[in-house]
């Protein structure tokens, strides 16, 4: 492998490197890194500045520039490709090969394959993922480990694939000695070594892109999306994305986002706990938005309950699939009263989505499967509800950025955030981006919300509810020593050097003028490290 420009820092997962890493596929990364690398970064740049707008004063609001389109009826999105007419269920997770498996085999109509917020991208992960996909396209990813055999369904779900945002690099391959974008890296592999087969299989190159924050950034995803269409000599428009809007700027550009991938959409998806970290980050400036229990941020609390109905309005308006959220739950097997209680929560939310008109909506374990089919199942007759208009509904920039949140700052809810955001952080940094945790499916997005709500305590100097202390740094650092000895009895195989990283690195978050845009991206340096790359070479270390 020796394409010009384009160096591979790691020999982690080398079967699976030299598998992927074929001259072809590395020619066809560094086209899209030289193609379209400063236009990532200029939109990076763009962010920046729009967060100093808002730390000012000036609020977010609908673009002006685009109220033509907003205004014009006419337009609508491509129909459905194949195999995504009925999206009722969609399971997501990771992309191991047990995994990729039971979420193909778990009855759910697609399956999300996670390269982002449910995976710790380790060099392994990512090319392992790679390989485990590619043999899941071509059938031929049954294996057998322990005594039990693992087999691939006679009718698996639909495989859609989320890379990274487009704010993450990807520091163990560069060219011309750059950093390479995660999201780039983590599309153009998939793409390039299956596109093809999988149109030949009656399907197409289906993805969810994420943590966008502006119109523009999905207009670089068209145009990575024809450029590397024309590239393989495929037919334009084979592809599909679904865009996840989690992120408070997003929300004012729905619309926007729908136009520029318009050819390649599939329509928007409601990324509950991102929005919810989102909406803290983005108004941190903003002492009226600080926020309650993250247990009190549900779904029917106003901003949320507006973004929803704007989301459904939005897609059915441009014949789409509005796609309802992640309902954290997992079932609990030693305590069935408790299990009831947490099953009749997740019935009962997604009885909230198909009736406010969602089109399918999102699980994390197969054995929700079955709860989430019948609600959807009993409530939508036909393969969607594009029918639905949700005309009645008027949102304004008002609605979105409304801060009435009833619930209050307890010392519980102080302590559950600290020990989320440690377990989560520790098992990330040891390679681990997905843990179940109080009966709960944590992933980089519900602990994002823990880390900027507790900064935000922190900063505006709330007090808890139930005892008046204030939460002070020094506050967080009493639970950090009182909880993390004992995250190894509630986390399996947290590594004591990892949990050292995740108490370093929050007890230093709570101080911070601002909170950091990602923990993903501070910690990447440690993962790159750990997978062979020199400390100078990657900008996203810590």
């Amino acid at each position: 492998m020796t394409v010009q420009g384009v160096k591979i820092h790691s020999k982690v997962a080398p079967k699976a490197q030299a598998e992927l890493f074929t001259d072809g596929a590395l020619k066809f990364l560094a086209a899209l890194h030289r193609t379209f690398e400063s236009t990532r970064q200029s939109l990076l740049v763009a962010r920046e500045d729009a967060q100093r707008r808002l730390d000012s004063g000036v609020p977010l609001d609908f673009p002006k520039e685009t109220e033509h389109i907003r205004a014009e009826p006419s337009w609508h999105c491509a129909p459905p490709a194949p195999g995504l007419e009925d999206r009722r269920v969609e399971i997501t997770g990771p992309t191991d090969r047990k995994m990729v498996i039971n979420a193909l085999n778990s009855g759910a109509k697609t399956f999300m394959a996670d390269f982002e917020d449910s995976s710790a991208p380790t060099f392994a992960n990512l090319v392992n993922g790679q390989i485990n996909l590619r043999d899941a396209i071509r059938r031929q990813i049954d294996f057998e480990t322990g005594g039990k055999s693992y087999k691939l369904s006679e009718n698996p779900a639909v495989l859609i694939v989320r890379p990274r945002g487009w704010h993450l690099d990807e520091p163990r391959i560069t060219v011309d000695n750059q950093p390479i974008s995660g999201s780039l890296f983590d599309f153009a592999l998939y793409f390039y070594h299956n596109a093809q087969e999988l149109v030949k299989r009656g399907y197409g190159p289906y993805f969810y892109l994420p943590k966008m924050e502006h119109y523009l950034e999905a207009r670089l995803w068209n145009d990575v999306f024809v450029f590397s269409q024309s590239y393989i000599g495929m037919a334009h428009n084979t592809i599909r994305a679904t865009v996840l809007i989690e992120t408070l700027p997003a929300a004012f550009h729905m619309e926007e986002i729908l136009f520029e991938l318009r050819n390649h959409s599939s329509g928007l998806n409601c990324g509950r706990w991102d929005y919810i970290f989102s909406f803290i980050k983005k108004r941190r400036a903003d002492r009226s938005a600080v926020l309650p229990d993250r247990k009190d941020v549900t779904m029917t609390v106003p901003f949320m309950d507006a973004y929803v109905r704007l989301l459904i309005q939005t897609c059915h308006k441009r014949k789409v699939a509005a796609m309802g959220g992640m309902s954290a739950q997992i079932p609990i097997k030693d305590d069935p009263k408790a299990n009831e209680v947490a099953m009749a929560k997740v019935r009962a939310d997604k009885l909230r989505e198909v009736t406010a008109g969602h089109d399918g909506t999102w699980i994390a374990h197969p054995l929700i499967n079955k709860i989430a089919r019948e609600v959807f199942d009993q409530n939508m007759l036909g393969p969607n509800q594009y029918y639905v208009l949700r005309s009645e509904v008027k949102v304004a920039a008002a609605d979105l950025l409304s801060t009435v949140v009833p619930g209050k700052i307890t010392s519980e809810g102080v302590r559950e955030n600290v020990e989320t955001c440690l377990a989560y952080t520790a098992a990330w940094v040891g390679g681990n981006g997905c843990i179940p945790l109080n009966y709960l499916m944590e992933d980089a997005a519900t602990a994002e919300i823990t880390r900027v709500q507790l900064w935000q305590w922190v900063h505006y100097g709330s007090r808890v509810s139930d005892t008046g202390a204030p939460i002070t740094a020094e506050f967080v650092d009493a639970l950090v020593k009182e909880v993390a000895p004992n995250l190894g009895k509630i986390v399996a195989s947290l590594k004591e050097a990892d949990v050292n990283v995740a108490v370093e690195y929050l007890k230093a978050q709570v101080r911070r003028r601002w909170p950091s845009e990602f923990l993903t991206s501070d910690l990447m340096g440690y993962l790159a490290v750990r997978d062979g790359v020199e400390p100078g070479l990657q900008r996203a270390a810590l």
